[in-house]
C-alpha cells in the first residue's frame, strides 16, 4: 500500500508542477506568476528549480525575480540576486501608448485610456502594473498626460 500511496503522491506533485509552470510563465498576470513562484518552492525538485531560475533571470517584474531568488536560496541553491534593470521594459512603449491614445475619442479620460491599454497590450499593462505597484495609477496618468497628439 505504501508503494501505491507514493505513486499517487508523485502524480499529484507532477500535476501541481504542470499547473504551476503554466501560471509562472503567464505573461498577462504578474500576481499569478508571483503566487506560482512561491508555490514552486514547496515542490523542491529539478523541474521546479528550472522554472524558478528562469523567473529569477528573465521576469519583467522585479518583485517576481526577487521572490524566485528568495525561494531558490531557501531550497539551498547558490544564486545571486538579479540586478534591477534600468530603462523601459518595452522598446517603443511610448509609440505604442501614443497609438492607443490616438485611437480614442479626443475627449477620452485617463480611465478610458487605461482600459484600452489593458485590452490592447495586457502584457505591457501587467508588467508596468507589477513594476510600479501602488504608484501605477499615478504613473499611468502622468504617461497619458505626456503623450502629445499633433
Amino acid at each position: 500500500m505504501d508503494h501505491l500511496e507514493n505513486i499517487e503522491e508523485q502524480a499529484e506533485i507532477a500535476l501541481d508542477y504542470e499547473q504551476l509552470k503554466v501560471l509562472a510563465n503567464r505573461t498577462s498576470n504578474w500576481r499569478e506568476r508571483l503566487a506560482a513562484v512561491e508555490q514552486l518552492g514547496n515542490l523542491d525538485n529539478e523541474k521546479a528549480i528550472d522554472v524558478l531560475m528562469h523567473r529569477m533571470n528573465n521576469d519583467s517584474v522585479y518583485k517576481i525575480q526577487e521572490a524566485a531568488y528568495r525561494v531558490l536560496r531557501t531550497l539551498g541553491e547558490d544564486v545571486q540576486m538579479p540586478a534591477k534593470k534600468k530603462g523601459d521594459s518595452f522598446k517603443g512603449s511610448n509609440k505604442i501608448m501614443l497609438r492607443i491614445k490616438k485611437s480614442l475619442p479626443k475627449d477620452h479620460t485617463v480611465a478610458e485610456f487605461g482600459e484600452k491599454f489593458k485590452k490592447m497590450r495586457i502584457d505591457m499593462y501587467d508588467t508596468y502594473e507589477g513594476q510600479k505597484g501602488d504608484e501605477f495609477d499615478q504613473w499611468l496618468e502622468e504617461t497619458w498626460n505626456s503623450l502629445t497628439i499633433r
